[in-house]
């Protein structure tokens, strides 16, 4: 075991100053170091903290990525749809369908990354496309093995025929060189020639190699015969076929007849004069020592293992795969240290879907590969033994980090949403933290969020996003905008606030702003007393506009004697009942005459008792003595109409 009871190195990091200490934020974009200054006590001197931005992830500000992230959110979706209930046999083909769909985006990216880089003059960008494509190659590699091996989960036989189609899909320079071969003015002579002819036997792609022979041997009369031998061997050997009728029994008979025929013209020396198709002769035995000469066009310790199962071990079986392959690393490696690719590898033909899972944490540069692929593999039932000591299972935990990086972008904090409301145990507690940290930088991007919180019954974060916009909105005297966001967060003091901005206004201009909102406030108008005394108000007005006085009248003096007006408000209410008051027909009837004589007597103390402690201009309190007298006046006048007008009704 490591002895861990050691004395660390000390580890510098530029711009670190020597003797400070250090600090670390952490966040799903970014981890950002900074000094912290410790001083002695009594000690002197200055000096400023320093903030280092030690890794940023990048991926989610590419563009081209950017369509990895909202195409596979798409089908992440659309795998939650997939009903538990159904069978797994049924399920099974829709798995593997959507494993396609996500490989076939991360191509899709990986191929567009690939014109950029060959189109971009810069260095530092082409050197960055090139990084990304690498990193999608090893993706969809990793993927696609999984997908074989977990996902399909193909019996012996088939096994072999998709690691084939794995192998020649993440191998295919051999078609670019074919292609410059079959172009030149001489085929047969062209220096990759040969190694065409021999990748192609290595792939098991038997029948192109045949076509290639085909024109040497054309050339050469001679060799026809060993030409025929060859080509007679190729054709011949067998390949299982699943939806046939031979069983995998038969099919190991006659691949061994085969085999054998194979090993009798070798040792016969049929091709001895023929150095080419002798090695070719060796390839399709199964000689490693042959094989492993070939390492450059193999390239890969897996390509070797595939190429070796093909030729020595066509039946293998799932169970027996992680002997070969560690096997085949360790000879095609020979003293070399695997990369974290190949022991991503290594494990998944060990089926350690954990191990493979943990390893793609370390060495890759997001979540978004790992959340995916143990998404899909947990639906497809192969995660039911990994949970976590912490609360989360993988699944969740995965998926939670993946979204969680994706609230720190501008737009796909969108997609996020989705993530988290798919993780059954803590996502909705990471999204009520993570969307509250949203940037409300217009009204359609805060109404965006505020749909998302009113959706999931939200309250705290509708109220918290609806304060935020009023606040705003009424920094920048948008009153109409701030009250429609006070109703919406149901705040009756910022409604009062409001409402208490619109009555001064008015009071000022002697007109309301927006009035299709107050129009149209309905039942919201009962938030708050100042609100309800607001939009009443503005009804009393319509009233008046529309000549139907007795109702304004009446709707005037109930916001006064039922104490819903604010004092305050009080003498421009008295000040708005003069034109009805010196109407030529008796608005007021005597009992409500009385009653606003009422309110004005008692408006006229409150103010009298005021006045000692107050300091307000002479002609200011000249106006307001002006204003209750013709009030007065005007009072008595009414009074007296009333009173005769309903003594001659009465008689």
């Amino acid at each position: 075991m490591e002895e861990v009871d050691v004395e660390p190195a000390v580890t510098y990091i530029p711009g670190i100053r020597p003797g400070n200490h250090m600090g670390f934020a952490w966040g799903p974009g970014d981890i950002l170091v900074y000094e912290t200054l410790y001083k002695a006590s009594g000690a002197k001197g200055s000096g400023c903290a320093f903030i280092h931005m030690v890794r940023k992830d990048e991926d989610i500000y590419s563009p081209i990525l950017r369509k990895l992230f909202n195409e596979s959110h798409h089908i992440f979706v659309g795998l939650q749809a997939i009903k538990e209930d159904l069978p797994s046999k049924s399920k099974k083909p829709q798995f593997v369908s959507i494993s396609r769909n996500y490989r076939s985006v991360i191509r899709a990216c990986m191929e567009e990354l690939q014109q950029v880089a060959v189109s971009t003059k810069e260095t530092e960008m082409c050197t960055q496309y090139g990084n990304q494509v690498s990193i999608l190659l090893a993706i969809e590699l990793i993927w696609n093995l999984c997908e074989v091996l977990f996902i399909d989960a193909a019996p012996a036989g088939s096994l072999l025929l998709h690691l084939l189609d794995w192998v020649r899909l993440h191998k295919a320079d051999v078609d670019e060189k074919a292609k410059h071969v079959l172009q030149s003015d001489s085929p047969v002579e062209h220096n990759d020639y040969w190694d065409v002819v021999v990748s192609y036997v290595l792939q098991g792609r038997l029948e192109e190699a045949r076509q290639m022979l085909v024109k040497q041997a054309s050339l050469q009369p001679a060799s026809r015969n060993m030409y025929k031998l060859m080509d007679n061997l190729l054709s011949k050997m067998p390949f299982y076929n699943p939806g046939g009728t031979q069983t995998l029994t038969e099919f190991d008979v006659k691949w061994r007849n085969w085999h054998e025929e194979v090993d009798r013209c070798l040792k016969d020396n049929s091709f001895a004069s023929n150095r080419h198709l002798e090695l070719i002769c060796k390839i399709i035995l199964g000689d490693e020592d042959t094989l492993l000469e070939h390492k450059e066009l193999l390239s890969t310790w897996y390509h070797f293992l595939v190429t070796r199962l093909l030729y020595c071990h066509p039946t293998v079986k799932p169970t027996e795969l992680h002997f070969y392959a560690q096997s085949c690393m360790t000879m095609f490696l020979d003293s070399g240290v695997p990369e974290p690719l190949d022991n991503i590898l290594l494990a998944a033909f060990e089926f350690d879907i954990h191990q493979v899972i943990k390893d793609c944490s370390i060495a890759l540069n997001n979540w978004w590969f790992v959340a995916h692929l143990t998404d899909l593999l947990d639906h497809c039932k192969l995660l039911q033994s990994h949970n976590l000591h912490f609360g989360s299972n993988l699944r969740e935990f995965l998926l939670l980090e993946y979204a969680a990086g994706l609230f720190t972008h501008h737009s796909l904090w969108q997609c996020a949403v989705d993530y988290f409301d798919h993780c059954p145990e803590f996502g909705r507690v990471y999204l009520e933290l993570q969307i509250e940290r949203v940037p409300l930088d217009t009204e359609r991007k805060a109404l965006k969020v505020l749909r998302i919180c009113e959706e999931r019954q939200m309250s705290e974060q509708v109220r918290s996003i609806c304060k935020i916009m009023a606040m705003r909105a009424l920094r920048n005297n948008r009153l109409g905008s701030a009250l429609s966001w006070s109703i919406r967060a149901k705040d009756a003091a910022f409604a009062t606030l409001i409402s208490e901005r619109f009555l001064q206004d008015y009071c000022a201009k002697g007109t309301f702003s927006d009035l299709d909102l107050i129009d149209n406030l309905g039942p919201a108008m009962l938030l708050s007393d100042r609100l309800t005394f607001l939009g009443k108000y503005r009804e009393f007005h319509k009233l008046y506009g529309e000549k139907r006085f007795r109702e304004a009248a009446k709707l005037l003096l109930s916001l006064m004697t039922a104490k819903i007006a604010p004092r305050s408000f009080w003498m421009t209410l008295l000040t708005d009942a003069l034109p009805l008051l010196e109407q030529k027909e008796v608005i007021f009837s005597a009992d409500q005459t009385y009653e606003l004589m009422f309110c004005l007597e008692e408006l006229t103390s409150s103010l009298n008792a005021a006045a000692p402690g107050t300091d307000r201009p002479m002609q200011e309190d000249d106006i307001e003595v002006t204003k209750v007298e013709l009030l007065r006046l005007a009072l008595a006048r009414n009074l007296a109409s009333a009173i005769v007008k309903e003594g001659t009704i009465e008689t």
